[in-house]
């Protein structure tokens, strides 16, 4: 009885406080709202945790939007670019590592390719893992480099889950065609990442960033987000049949989707081990690419 008489209490002594008057008061206001990176807030969740008019919200998120301090999709707010760049974007990046690494590992022994995870920054992927074998040194990527996006299976995985309005925003004139298969223009961007969704998010990449090199990804989707947390991808030659492991790295993206929906709720990030429906990963997926193959893909 007396924790709810105090509840009540301090409930009515905040209605009582007085809004604060200068923009950078009611910024904070709003920021303070945001107590992690996955955090996900509606513009009546703002209205009503601030006691801010309606209008005046909706102008502040606006103008933080436009200065990249938030990101908005249809379902809400979450940070932007800007404030994950403050210290938050190592956190969040160490979040995704932590919940994707069993599924990594395992996903390499089990197809003695290489592994990649990374995540978008702008127009490129930045990457976070990479596991392989001795197969690893004959890719050109490392844990810290970057690729252009609309070059790699995992850049488009990710550009697919985003607005059209922000991939045209973010990509307009930075499309290099960086051998003879890349995308080179938005329209052409535009009709892959249409495909990639009718494929439901599996993205396939041939000789686009690197001519004799093949990949397929898919994105892993960041909890309460429509937005992609990150991606993972499988690298082959361009010539294997790199769509018979699509099963595997959507069955793993849903994996680590899971591990970061746990560390979001819990706010931990504790190893974890893999998650039983990645025995969903069938012998099919398997047979006639990793057994007694190896020596055609590398």
């Amino acid at each position: 009885m007396n924790s709810v008489l105090s509840h009540n209490a301090g409930s009515a002594q905040e209605a009582r406080r007085p809004l604060p008057q200068s923009m950078i008061e009611r910024m904070t206001l709003i920021m303070d709202l945001f107590e992690g990176p996955y955090d996900l807030l509606t513009l009546e969740d703002v209205v009503l945790r601030t006691r801010l008019p309606r209008s005046t919200a909706h102008r502040i998120l606006d103008q933080l939007v436009r200065m990249r301090w938030l990101g908005h999709s249809p379902c809400g707010y979450r940070l932007g670019r800007r404030a994950l760049g403050l210290g938050g974007r190592e956190s969040v990046h160490g979040a995704l590592r932590a919940a994707a690494a069993p599924v990594l590992h395992e996903l390499a022994l089990r197809t003695n390719l290489v592994v990649h995870l990374a995540v978008l920054d702008g127009a490129e992927v930045y990457y976070l893992d990479k596991l392989g074998g001795r197969s690893a040194v004959t890719v050109p990527s490392r844990v810290g480099g970057r690729a252009p996006a609309h070059c790699t299976a995992l850049g488009k995985a990710m550009l697919a889950r985003l607005q059209p309005e922000r991939v045209d925003q973010e990509h307009a004139g930075l499309m290099v065609r960086l051998t003879a298969r890349s995308i080179g223009s938005a329209d052409q961007l535009h009709r892959e990442l249409s495909a990639i969704r009718v494929r439901h998010g599996v993205a396939i990449e041939r000789g686009e960033y690197v001519p004799s090199i093949g990949c397929v990804a898919t994105a892993v989707p960041g909890p309460g987000t429509d937005g992609p947390a990150g991606a993972l991808s499988l690298v082959g030659k361009a010539s294997s049949p790199l769509e018979r492991l699509a099963p595997m790295v959507v069955a793993a993206a849903r994996d680590i989707a899971a591990g970061l929906r746990t560390d979001a709720d819990t706010e931990q990030s504790a190893a974890r081990t893999v998650n039983p429906r990645s025995r969903e990963w069938s012998a099919e997926s398997v047979a006639g690419f990793v057994e007694g193959e190896q020596g055609r893909w590398w």
